[in-house]
Formats: C-alpha cells, sequence, structure tokens
C-alpha cells in the first residue's frame, strides 16, 4: 500500500504560505465568538512541534469529520499572531492511519535507543550494591517493560515530550548521580542511580503515546508516583528476602522526588539521596525545557525568545551572524575530522559529560516547578 508523503511540518510554516498536508490532531475545542459565530481551534502536530488552527467558517460540518488523535488533511494559510504562528484552516478531511506513516507525526529522541541501551547496561554493570541490582536488572531485563521504558516520553508538554524521553531524561539524571556520589563520599551511589532510573518509572503507565501524548484515566486518576512505587514493591518481591529498609529507602525516593507538597509530592525529601534525587530531577528537567523552548521559539525581537509562560520570563538567545560564524570555525586542515558516526561506533567519549559542563553552577536555578505537571481534575 503506498502511504501518503508528508511535504511541510510544522516548524517550517510561515507567515502567509499557504499550507495543504496531514496533521495528527492533538486536541479540538470549539467555542463561540463574540458576534456570536462559532468557530474551532486545533492542536495540530507532527515530530517537528505543535501549531494551534483556528477554523471559522462551516465549522459544525467541519467538526463532524474528524475527532481528537485522528490525522486530518488541512488545506490552510499561516497567520502570525501575537507572535506566535497559527495556521487558518478553509478545508480539512480526515485520513486514515493506514495511509500515513507513524513516524512523521510523534517527535522522537534525538538519540538512538541501542545507544542509550549500551549506557544503561554500562551503569547496571557498575553496581556494587546486591539487592539493588538485582532489582533493576528485574526491571531492565524485561524485553516488555524496556520496550514500554524505551518508548514513553517524560511529561506531556513541560520537558522530554518525545519518544524515548523518559530513557534519555533518566540516563541524564543516572549520570548527574554518578558525578554527585563522585564528588561526596557519604552518597550512597547505587541508591541514587536506583531512584535516578526510576523516579519516573510510573509514566510508562500514567501517559499514553501510542498516537498524541496524553494521560490514561490510571495516569489521571492515581498518578505516576505512587503507581511507580506499586511497580517497585511488586518486582523486589521477585528477589528473595530483598532487605527491607532498601526498599523502604528507594521508595521515600520516588514519594519525594518533587520536592515539595504543592508541587505533588506525596513527601518531601528526608535523605541526603533523596534531596540529590530532587535537585538533579529538577535541573535536567529544565534544562532540557529551556533548550526546546529556544529551539521552537527562536529569538524574535533582536536577541530574546518568546515569553515562557511556565518560567515567567523571556530568554536571551543571540543568534550568531555569518561573520560571528566564519570567525569562529576551526581552520581548515589537511586532515578532515573524522565523522562523529565513526567516533559513535568505537563508543568513544564526545565531549564533556553533562555533569563536568555543570560543576559548581547553582542547582537551584530557578523555583522548584518544572516537571510538575499541572493535576488532573
Amino acid at each position: 500500500m503506498k502511504r501518503l508523503l508528508k511535504q511541510i511540518y510544522v516548524n517550517q510554516i510561515g507567515e502567509r504560505d499557504p499550507v495543504e498536508d496531514i496533521f495528527l490532531v492533538r486536541d479540538r475545542t470549539q467555542a463561540m465568538a463574540r458576534n456570536g459565530k462559532p468557530y474551532m481551534t486545533l492542536k495540530l502536530m507532527d515530530r517537528s512541534g505543535e501549531i494551534e488552527a483556528r477554523v471559522w467558517e462551516r465549522v459544525d460540518e467541519l467538526a463532524r469529520l474528524f475527532d481528537k488523535n485522528d490525522f486530518i488533511y488541512v488545506s490552510g494559510r499561516g497567520n502570525l499572531y501575537m507572535g506566535k504562528m497559527q495556521l487558518v484552516v478553509q478545508q480539512l478531511r480526515k485520513v486514515n492511519e493506514e495511509d500515513v506513516d507513524l513516524a512523521d507525526f510523534l517527535p522522537v529522541s534525538k538519540r538512538p535507543v541501542a545507544e542509550m541501551r549500551a549506557e544503561l547496561d554500562q551503569l547496571l554493570a557498575s553496581l556494587t550494591d546486591g539487592p539493588i541490582a538485582q532489582l533493576l536488572r528485574a526491571f531492565f531485563m524485561d524485553e516488555d517493560f524496556f520496550r514500554r521504558y524505551s518508548r514513553a516520553p517524560a511529561a506531556k508538554g513541560m520537558h522530554h515530550v518525545f519518544i524515548g524521553g523518559l530513557l534519555e531524561h533518566s540516563l541524564a539524571v543516572a549520570a548527574l548521580a554518578c558525578d554527585v556520589a563522585q564528588r561526596y563520599a557519604q552518597v550512597d551511589r547505587d541508591l541514587l542511580i536506583a531512584g535516578a532510573l526510576l523516579h519516573d518509572v510510573g509514566k510508562i503507565a500514567e501517559l499514553s503515546y501510542e498516537r498524541s501524548f496524553d494521560y490514561t484515566d490510571e495516569g489521571k486518576l492515581v498518578g505516576h508516583i505512587v503507581m511507580g512505587v506499586e511497580m517497585i514493591e511488586e518486582r523486589s518481591r521477585t528477589i528473595p528476602d530483598f532487605p527491607r529498609q532498601k526498599l523502604m529507602l528507594l521508595k521515600h525516593l520516588l514519594l519525594s522526588h518533587h520536592g515539595q507538597y504543592e508541587y505533588g509530592s506525596p513527601k518531601r525529601p528526608k535523605v541526603l539521596e533523596a534531596v540529590i534525587l530532587n535537585f538533579i530531577d529538577d535541573l535536567d528537567s529544565k534544562i532540557n525545557g529551556i533548550q526546546t523552548h529556544i529551539e521552537k521559539e527562536p529569538a524574535r525581537e533582536g536577541d530574546w525568545t518568546s515569553y515562557h509562560r511556565l518560567y515567567d520570563r523571556y530568554f536571551y538567545a543571540p543568534q550568531e551572524s555569518d561573520a560571528e560564524v566564519a570567525l569562529s570555525a576551526p581552520p581548515v586542515t589537511s586532515e578532515p575530522k573524522e565523522p562523529l558516526k565513526a567516533r559513535r561506533s568505537r563508543n568513544e567519549p564526545l565531549g564533556f559529560t553533562l555533569g563536568e559542563q555543570l560543576t559548581g553552577q547553582n542547582l537551584s536555578l530557578f523555583q522548584n516547578e518544572t516537571d510538575k505537571e499541572k493535576p488532573q481534575q
């Protein structure tokens, strides 16, 4: 069967650009304008991002053609409104899932799963605490569990919102855990790594990620923290004589990793490793969230991004001029630099670790609110 080829992505749509292509409907709402006419607001997405779309004409007729999470073929035009790009829709029709390539519509981690799996296996091999090593292997040697863990996003909208986001985020937090444990001898390294890898494990069931990213019913009613604690309790029972104190401490790390009650944390951190986990989880979440904002909302007025609602600020992101790029470019030599792919194939380091880059920086960069998405009603 021949699939429909996608021609234009969200991040390519410009002011007054004609658009005729397929998008995934992440959300849809209908309302009434001040003049009494109905209109429809859509959130359309593909792997490059998301765009708001408005339908002003034939609203009731077009609304009957599709539902949330459907694929639709849209005919419309780009429109810059309040500093953000919108799509004004003139016509649309539903498209069957069999006619599209799902890889065009869901964003995916830039890191290959095989590369991240190798990093995970190195972490597991470095553990010296027998029971904790057994518990983590009980999770990650389960093929069905790892398939879900390696596909899930880390959140619905705050950070690492892409297929593989949970694995990428958890590995980054674990790398920071290793850096901190190396600096402070009193830290229980293996407990902290276990907390880093499992702190968001409940998100494999809290979130749905086969089409668009959303919460499951269980996710709305129970939440990933409690679900993660239940998963750890269940896996620990498969290990004979698993130490109850270690289980208690690991549960505490999950229950307290949001840090404060107002951010949905059932407990505040009360052991050193829990305090560290709260900070490094928040740090990686914020770094990814800010980087994503800068990439999606590049400087429009001078060197400043658009307003970020969560952080309540604009970000300074100067754009390099052609002259600056030329001055910063490395000199041409007779021996060209070896391709990145070749270096990766030998598992050679590609630069500083995240922890090395951040040594000495303030871990409480902002008030601790990232990753604590708005509670579900």
